[in-house]
């Protein structure tokens, strides 16, 4: 079996280049690009059905709920395009500026909205800090990671410092209480982590260390516990289920197949919880139907594919690890929606990116997509210039050498 592995040469003496790469001005990924818009256009379209009628309730204007939702797209449209011609450079500088500020946020909304229930937004419920904690970890820790390099793999420089790290986020974001944020902000860690070039035993501990304190929060805390509970009973009986996955599936048999038409869903009407936010994609379910519904999961299923692709293809180590990380992070928080809503998963209160209604996580989102189309524009040198050199390499020794698993940003194998 021969391997070729295209290496950086030795820089050159003086201050070292972050990336040779070529930027095309306008060079988006177009696929991406088209996806992007029709999950956008896709998503206000299901908000405006599913809002009319709780917008008519709480505002008197079926339209309140949907003009909202237009000024958060203006808001995250405006977010996307500044992260998508961001110099990727200045985010090595900014990314400690930028966790510190969001654990002071975290911090100040436990102290401002002090007392008893769930305290998880600021202006009523218009800004969530744990959704903008979420892109905020994966940016400083793709910065961290690309700065310890081969020192990752060592317990006292990686696995310590990234448990102390998202210890700190989580615990925040616990306090508040919100465990499908704290869930959500360790999985996409934990997949950064192994992406960096952690070992592999690091990353069995790590995910088996996550899964145990994950399953004791879930245990200790009330509404935890009831939801467990709940989903425990679920499984043996559909009927013993939660109130909320019972009114969910009820609007997904009730869309059959094609679906009983846009806007003439019967479950948003009072039955189903949070129609046009957690529960947006059972509505797609009852007023498309299963075409509908599983339309959705392609689509989320092409968005992967080209983020990922975006990722394997990144000109540097940052890039790739944040890429990879917003890719993992929309994905899963997605995955996690739809499978609470069919019974699959515990209840989580995770939205649906694009469809779901509010501002936070809408905003959020966009400009991680901005940060995808930035790398995106971003080309990798062609393989034995701009500094880069191919070696030969035979047989599998090579395979456990410290890279990231992902892309050609360091090495690129072809084998044969």
């Amino acid at each position: 079996m021969t391997e070729l592995t295209t290496t950086p040469a030795a820089p050159r003496a003086g201050r070292p280049r972050s990336s040779t790469a070529a930027v095309r001005p306008l060079g988006f990924d177009p696929w991406l690009l088209v996806l992007v818009g029709v999950m956008i256009t896709f998503g206000l379209v299901m908000v405006f059905s599913a809002s009319w009628d709780v917008s008519w309730r709480l505002y008197g204007d079926p339209n309140a709920l949907i003009l909202r939702q237009f000024g958060n797209l203006v808001v995250g449209l405006l977010a996307m395009s500044i992260a998508a011609f961001f110099p990727i450079r200045w985010l090595r500088r900014l990314a400690l500026p930028i966790i510190l500020a969001t654990i002071f946020v975290l911090f100040l909304l436990l102290l401002v909205t002090a007392g008893t229930g769930p305290r998880r937004a600021f202006l009523a419920g218009s800004v969530q800090p744990s959704e903008l904690a979420k892109l905020a970890v994966i940016i400083y820790l793709a910065v961290w990671m690309e700065s310890k390099g081969e020192r990752l793999s060592e317990w006292g420089y990686g696995f310590l410092p990234l448990m102390t790290i998202i210890g700190i986020v989580g615990g925040l974001i616990l306090l508040q209480p919100d465990l499908s944020a704290v869930l959500t902000v360790a999985m996409v860690a934990l997949v950064m982590f192994y992406l960096a070039g952690a070992r592999l035993s690091q990353s069995a501990v790590v995910t088996a260390g996550s899964a145990i304190v994950g399953y004791v929060l879930v245990r200790l805390t009330n509404t935890g516990r009831a939801r467990w509970n709940d989903y425990v009973a679920g499984l043996v009986n559909i009927e013993e289920a939660s109130y909320h996955v019972q009114q969910s599936l009820q609007s997904f048999f009730s869309g059959g197949i094609l679906g009983r038409g846009l806007g003439a869903s019967r479950e948003k009407f009072g039955l189903l919880p949070a129609p046009h936010t957690d529960s947006i994609y059972a509505v797609i379910g009852e007023e498309l139907g299963l075409v509908g519904a599983l339309l959705v999961l392609g689509l989320f299923a092409v968005f992967l594919w080209r983020a990922f692709r975006i990722a394997s293809q990144a000109p540097d180590r940052l890039g790739m690890l944040l890429a990879g990380g917003i890719a993992f992070w929309i994905g899963i928080e997605a995955l996690i929606n739809m499978s609470v809503l069919l019974g699959l998963l515990p209840f989580a209160g995770n939205a649906l990116p694009f469809f779901s209604y509010g501002g936070s996580n809408l905003v959020t989102t966009l400009a991680g997509i901005g940060l995808l189309f930035n790398i995106s524009r971003r080309q990798p040198p062609p393989l034995g210039v701009e500094g880069h050199v191919s070696t030969i390499g035979v047989g599998w020794r090579h395979r456990r050498r410290r890279v990231s698993r992902l892309g050609h940003h360091r090495r690129s194998r072809l084998e044969s």
